[in-house]
């Protein structure tokens, strides 16, 4: 079984490739992130788990007054920290952190952000508490997860066979309806289920949960 050693270390080896690969479906990429922006607001304090190299943290943060960019690979946080500097973005800050491990202070943050890092989580019950923790009342978790168990049944084949040989991190294979279940055990209260691929059958939904 992979635990956050053994994650991060997979991650670190595939940063640069990871930074370098185009986004499939930038139409998709770019309506999440225009709903995203309609739920910031300027003054917002704003956490990013699974940050990756620091693509979405960089262009949300215009939006709002600060945002933490974590994620649990330093060599992706290395990658992050070259963009932020070559972009003159001073309002990110981006550390190595594991949203199962870390005790952010408690309701210091208006809004939690999680782009395709839900179903890598190895621990998703103590994470989404110590999220849950972080949100000011009122916060919202935004979310975009894929939904292997909604994909093509090859999936169940192929990942743990990769995962065997190095080749795949954690993953855990949620459907939608899952996802929702699992937000709403933690404490959230469902806001908004939408999906935003350009085309085709799309299984990665953007959940917007809010803590009451």
């Amino acid at each position: 079984m992979f635990r956050t050693a053994d994650n991060a270390r997979f991650w670190d080896r595939i940063a640069r490739k990871y930074a370098s690969d185009p986004i499939s479906d930038m139409g998709g990429y770019e309506r999440t992130l225009e709903r995203v922006r309609h739920y910031l607001r300027p003054g917002d304090r704003v956490l990013e788990f699974g940050c990756g190299t620091g693509t979405t943290a960089l262009k949300l943060a215009p939006s709002v007054e600060s945002l933490l960019a974590t994620d649990i690979s330093s060599e992706m946080i290395a990658i992050a920290r070259e963009k932020a500097h070559s972009e003159g973005i001073g309002n990110v800050t981006f550390e190595v952190a594991a949203p199962e491990s870390t005790d952010w202070p408690a309701e210091s943050f208006d809004a939690v952000l999680g782009f395709n890092v839900l179903h890598l989580l190895e621990d998703s019950g103590r994470a989404l508490g110590n999220i849950r923790h972080a949100l000011k009342p009122g916060g919202l978790l935004l979310t975009k997860t894929p939904c292997l168990k909604d994909m093509n049944p090859v999936f169940r084949v192929v990942v743990p066979l990769m995962q065997m040989v190095g080749k795949a991190p954690h993953v855990d294979f949620l459907s939608a309806a899952d996802l929702e279940k699992t937000l709403e055990k933690a404490g959230f209260e469902i806001v908004e289920c939408a999906y935003h691929a350009s085309s085709g059958r799309d299984a990665r939904p953007f959940i917007v949960g809010r803590r009451p």
